[in-house]
């Protein structure tokens, strides 16, 4: 069946699967342990500001480009600007998200077993020694390519089935339950003795703990935090109706993220906090500390498999729209069966990412420019080739595609004035490439 044919059963089924799609490992993982080193509250003000001014526009630009064409990325671009190259910033989309994907699906199966361990209350002991329950999770070949191939599995199975089966009917259970496992972490995290210490650092703005390296942490993570950059947002928006307004889809999308991301924080600090813990503990933060503080409270062990549980839930809508973006290049002309492409693309992803699963095990002192393969393509992927796709998106919205059509796509559905339009365009031109080529120099001198 030709994936063009399909489209996304309403607007809520869109909203929850492109919310879905940017609110993953970026909002649930890093972005409390970057605000924890950042300085809290600041941080989180100044990444709120940065994801509506820079972040948003260029979410509405991908949602216009893949609409407009009513094409996944690669044929967006083509039809679009036909005769040119730039059909390349759709191909350079789909091989960012294959290599994002081959190790991003090793992190996912990491949450997977820790999801699996917590559910029989196997990860909380009065023995456990975390940090090292991580490293011999990690630096174990066959549960780190299990725990590969699962998570790869699930994805295969939702995509077969294709945008309103698959995709959206998924997204329609997941995210709900995302919210109210997030919730209920909340509440609990808020209850404990000494949590209005967290919420303090968190929420209360301090501008004297933010540094110019942080202003640039929350620069960044306003482009990572809502999934674009790799026209996984152009694809989705291609299965989009006419009647659904793209401003207002992309803001909803935007306002869940940062409200999720405000959710994290409040789970997560006034937690840390209570039981006198550090909150700029970095990447060991989910793995490490969180199971450390579970394991104090009363029913830890239930809270924790709730916290992984929704991890794994966010983990998974992300890397849907990942995959996503590959099985729709290869059914774009209809004469590939999608579940055998899905299928497909899983294996050859799994192979991709076996040397990612197996970089703190078998391939451990195997560098590239002293980096194991998963950290080198992180580095790949997130430093080089996403402010790259950011960028070169960014100059086609404004000074390629027609005009006209911009402006019919944004204006569509909706009752917004002419002066909006005119301070999108005028960020997309000024305000948004210059803010990915900071970030591009910042991220490279890193």
């Amino acid at each position: 069946m030709d994936g063009r044919k399909e489209q996304w059963s309403s607007k809520l089924g869109f909203i929850l699967s492109s919310a879905g799609a940017a609110i993953g490992l970026g909002a649930i993982w890093k972005f409390p342990y970057v605000t924890g080193m950042s300085g809290g509250g600041a941080f989180f003000l100044i990444f709120i500001a940065f994801t509506l001014l820079i972040g948003l526009p260029m979410l509405i630009s991908e949602f216009i480009i893949g609409r407009g064409a009513g094409k996944e990325a690669i044929s967006a671009y083509q039809k679009l600007a036909p005769n040119t190259n730039w059909a390349w910033v759709g191909r350079l989309g789909v091989i960012g998200c294959f290599l994002l994907l081959s190790f991003y699906s090793v992190a996912g199966g990491w949450v997977l077993i820790y999801s699996a361990l917590s559910v029989p209350g196997m990860l909380i002991t009065d023995a456990a020694n975390y940090p090292d329950l991580f490293g011999s999770i990690i630096s174990n070949p066959m549960i780190t390519l299990l725990g590969l191939a699962l998570f790869l599995l699930i994805n295969v199975i939702v995509l077969s089935f294709g945008i309103q089966n698959g995709i959206e009917k998924a997204n329609k259970y997941l995210m709900p339950l995302l919210f109210i496992f997030f919730i209920i972490l909340v509440v609990r995290s808020l209850t404990l003795e000494g949590a209005m210490e967290g919420v303090r650092f968190f929420l209360t703005p301090n501008f004297e703990n933010i540094t110019s390296e942080a202003i640039l942490y929350a620069l960044g993570q306003s482009f990572f935090a809502l999934a674009v950059g790799f026209s996984c947002m152009v694809t989705y928006s291609s299965y989009l109706d006419q009647n659904v307004s793209l401003p207002s889809s992309a803001s909803w999308v935007a306002l869940m993220n940062i409200f999720v991301s405000m959710l994290a924080g409040l789970a997560i600090f006034p937690a840390v906090f209570s039981f006198g813990l550090e909150p700029a503990e970095g990447p060991g933060l989910l793995f490490i500390v969180l199971p450390t503080v579970f394991s104090q409270m009363p029913f830890g062990e239930l809270f924790l498999s709730l916290f992984l549980l929704l991890f794994l839930f966010a983990t998974l809508t992300s890397s849907f729209s990942l995959l996503e973006i590959i099985v729709s290049a290869f059914t774009a002309k209809g004469t590939r069966s999608r579940k055998a492409v899905s299928l497909t693309s899983g294996l050859i992803v799994f192979i991709a990412g076996i040397p990612a699963a197996l970089s703190f095990s078998a391939l451990a002192d195997f560098q590239i420019f002293g980096k194991t393969v998963f950290d080198a393509t992180d580095y790949l992927v997130s430093n080089i080739l996403l402010p790259i796709g950011s960028l070169l998106i960014s100059l086609f919205i404004v000074h390629k595609m027609d005009k006209e059509l911009v402006k019919q796509e944004f204006l569509l559905a909706g009752s917004f004035p002419n002066a909006l339009y005119s301070a999108w365009r005028w960020l997309m031109k000024w305000v948004v490439p210059i803010g990915i080529i900071i970030v591009f120099i910042n991220l490279i001198r890193g």
